[in-house]
């Protein structure tokens, strides 16, 4: 499940609020082993998401970096062609 959680510091354009909410929405379903909680959980899962895509754009705002912003579409063909790469059939 965390496969899918991206890298979203130091991109040009920066992280959007929906690209922070999928990560920590990962983050939460990893953790609480469940992809749709119950009723009874709901409030707390909603909650902890939230929270932790509230942190995670503080963490993004505060880190600094020299190296020059990565390009989106570039990052994109690269992991496409590692993927490519790993399940290739020989």
């Amino acid at each position: 499940m965390c496969r899918n959680i991206r890298t979203l510091h130091n991109f040009d354009p920066p992280a959007t609020h929906d690209e922070v909410h999928a990560a920590a929405l990962q983050y939460v379903r990893k953790v609480s082993g469940t992809t749709k909680p119950s009723a009874a959980n709901q409030a707390a899962f909603e909650e902890a998401v939230h929270e932790i895509a509230h942190i995670t754009r503080h963490l993004l705002e505060a880190m600094v970096t020299t190296a020059p912003p990565k390009n989106r579409e570039e990052e994109a063909i690269k992991a496409k062609a590692r993927s490519e790469k790993r399940f290739a059939r020989a």
